[in-house]
């Protein structure tokens, strides 16, 4: 079986080096790492991940271009909400249909269907649930995960999933990146928009129950 080309936008962030490692031992998929800077670039070059250079703030068409699946995990860190968690993503989500892909993957928050929540990650959690939204209407195979606040913990591979949950709590970067990988996989949580937390349920498990 021919492994299937994973583009991971963000791949150079502390989850998206996770999902890149794990792409890398999958069975079915391989990795491609998009990201802004030659010299990150050499970083997974030497690491034997195939690379693109790709910027969120311009087009997008040419780095996408042979993805059969994506995965968004990019964000500003709070710096430019508008132009890079919103506006790249869209553009990411513009390429990723021009270009065919089968899936897509959005990495969003908690919240993002109601920025009110929190008055210091407002216009974060706005510019996430629009680029949410935009992927909703794009036409392309979608899974949307939402989860609480990110811990560098250690992964425990199980975690807490429903449509909606009612704490505000957190969960490893690891089991989001596990999770988001789970997820690529056809008519897995197909078009579904749900939360996260870690939790008791094992991870391939939650994602096909």
């Amino acid at each position: 079986m021919k492994k299937k080309n994973v583009l991971v936008a963000g791949a150079n962030g502390s989850t998206g080096r996770i999902i890149i490692d794990l792409l890398k031992e999958s069975e079915k998929y391989q990795p491609i790492a998009m990201v802004r800077k030659q010299e990150q670039k050499e970083h997974f070059e030497k690491e034997n991940v195939a690379t693109v250079l790709g910027d969120l703030e311009e087009d997008l068409n040419e780095a996408v271009k042979g993805a059969d699946k994506v995965i968004f995990a990019a964000g500003s860190g709070g710096k430019k909400v508008v132009e890079v968690d919103q506006e790249g993503a869209k553009r990411f989500t513009d390429a990723a249909k021009n270009a065919g892909a089968e899936k897509f993957v959005m990495l969003s928050s908690m919240g993002a269907d109601n920025p009110s929540i929190s008055e210091e990650l407002k216009d974060y959690l706005k510019a996430k649930g629009n680029a949410d939204e935009y992927l909703r209407k794009s036409g392309l195979e979608y899974t949307i995960v939402r989860p609480g606040a990110l811990t560098n913990e250690e992964g425990s591979g199980k975690i807490q999933l429903n449509e909606k949950l009612e704490e505000q709590e957190s969960i490893s970067r690891a089991n989001v990146a596990r999770t988001l990988v789970e997820v690529l996989d056809n008519d897995v949580k197909q078009n579904q928009v749900f939360e996260i937390l870690d939790g008791e349920t094992p991870i391939e498990k939650a994602v096909r129950s």
